[in-house]
């Protein structure tokens, strides 16, 4: 009796390998869903026009064309370079990226004479500029794609990467502040019109030192000495790390005077050990140092002063901004009211008045936004935040050694902790911060930073996803057993 012949679609009557197959699919729908991002970023620049200059240009496509053309060539980088790579990332980021350019260019729209807004070029302004940083992150992230063909590889250059991370945190506190201090904070490097943000840079060596020396002590920092209310506790001698980095967090938040960062290095590093040992009292004493020391910050700045002062005045400003609602806590005031003339729906795009807001285009375009798009569009907005640390946690619950596990987490994790902290900022949750909305606010270190963030995580995905094979990349795990760390992500990712 013959054997039945295989199927035509079936890899052995195509001669096409399952992992190919994979690879095919996932870049097929990552193209599929980034052409729909790049429509709907069409739609919003159309609908802005249509309501700042009651008509529709014949241009209003370009900004989304040009958009859509740089996406398109990562994406054709990740089909060379990383095609078992996540493939909602590159889309979710790219909406994200081109909302932020659209309402930059209705920012410029707004600030323009009204006679000259119909002519205003499409690489003018603010908007002009972010297209520009835009091109800059994704051939960032592209290169950095190309050089690190495997996550791994980081760990070889894990204490360079921490000694210039804090390098680069504390060059703005020792700076003069007329070189480093906008708006208050001292986060900053500028000489004439040149200027960058290095912590945004510096979160990401941190990051990669963190994950290396947890997965080296991660056995070390579980241990237990006692055990309260059904919580194992550390042993004294084990909290050095974190006195450490605790010190590290207050001292950014007294002499660069910048809540968000000094709360995005701390609760990186807290959130990565837990990861690492599964200890939920890492958590709980990350809290109370992190909120006892801001306590104390808060309590020096209201007696002694100094270099307390200034944190001391935005924590004022935040527990009562009506208090002096036309100077101090104008700009907070004016946030809120924004998202509140914002309601459920919002005024559509175009139909706010963003310029009545300080700073819209950086620290406040989440309220500029919102008054446009109300409060259900804001909710889009934050599930798209939310897709992309999802997927970040699961890339790092798939790949396979410890180090990619902590590398991928933390990178999540300190996304969502970012967004966080401005959208908190600006609806009074916690005192503002100098923190920009990733992929949305006007800055070209942001936006450089994250989309090396993102190459990062869809290195780490490629890397979880590649089939295994005698000699692949992801067929020999590192850095000790992975299985230890899956439940503390599982706890992270679990609804």
């Amino acid at each position: 009796m013959t054997a039945a012949a295989a199927p035509a679609s079936s890899p052995a009557s195509t001669g096409e390998q399952p992992g190919v197959r994979l690879a095919r699919s996932r870049r097929n729908a990552e193209l599929s869903l980034l052409l729909l991002a790049m429509v709907l970023v069409a739609a919003y620049g159309a609908t802005v026009e249509a309501n700042v200059l009651d008509t529709v240009t014949p241009d209003f496509w370009v900004p989304a064309a040009v958009l859509g053309l740089v996406f398109v060539g990562l994406h054709v980088v990740i089909r060379w370079l990383a095609p078992f790579a996540d493939p909602a990332l590159l889309p979710a980021v790219a909406l994200l990226n081109g909302i932020g350019v659209g309402f930059l260019r209705r920012y410029d729209l707004a600030q323009a004479d009204a006679a000259d807004r119909e002519s205003l070029a499409i690489f003018a302004g603010t908007g002009g500029r972010q297209l520009a940083w835009t091109l800059a992150g994704v051939v960032l992230a592209a290169g950095l794609l190309a050089i690190m063909r495997d996550h791994r590889s980081l760990s070889r250059y894990a204490y360079t990467l921490g000694l210039a991370g804090i390098v680069l945190v504390m060059i703005p506190a020792v700076l003069p502040g007329r070189f480093s201090e906008i708006n208050g904070a001292k986060l900053w490097i500028r000489f004439g019109g040149f200027q960058i943000q290095p912590g945004e840079f510096a979160k990401l060596a941190l990051l990669t030192f963190f994950a290396y020396y947890l997965v080296r002590k991660r056995e070390v920092l579980s241990l237990a000495s006692r055990r309260v209310l059904g919580i194992d506790f550390p042993r004294g001698r084990d909290l050095g790390p974190v006195l450490v980095v605790w010190m590290i967090s207050i001292l950014v938040l007294v002499f660069e005077k910048d809540l968000g960062t000094s709360l995005l290095y701390f609760g990186m590093f807290v959130v990565t050990l837990y990861i690492a040992t599964e200890r939920v009292s890492w958590l709980l004493i990350g809290l109370v140092l992190f909120f006892g020391g801001a306590y104390l910050a808060y309590v020096l700045g209201s007696t002694v002063g100094g270099p307390f002062a200034n944190f001391y005045l935005r924590a004022e400003i935040w527990l009562d901004p009506f208090g002096d609602p036309y100077n101090k806590g104008y700009q907070l005031v004016q946030g809120l009211l924004t998202l509140g003339t914002g309601g459920l729906f919002g005024a559509g795009p175009g139909g706010g008045q963003p310029t009545l807001l300080p700073e819209v285009q950086t620290d406040f375009i989440f309220a500029g936004i919102g008054e446009e798009i109300g409060l259900f569009g804001l909710s889009a907005l934050l599930v798209v935040y939310l897709l992309i640390v999802e997927r970040g946690l699961r890339a790092a619950l798939a790949v396979r050694d410890s180090f990619g596990k902590l590398l991928a987490g933390g990178l999540a994790f300190t996304l969502g902790l970012q967004v966080f902290v401005i959208v908190g900022g600006i609806s009074k949750l916690i005192p503002l911060t100098g923190q920009t909305t990733p992929f949305l606010s006007a800055g070209g270190s942001s936006l450089m930073a994250n989309w090396l963030l993102i190459a990062t995580l869809l290195r780490v995905s490629d890397g979880a996803h590649r089939p295994v094979g005698p000699s692949g990349p992801a067929s020999r795990p590192s850095g000790g057993p992975p299985e230890q760390l899956h439940g503390a992500l599982t706890e992270v990712i679990r609804p």
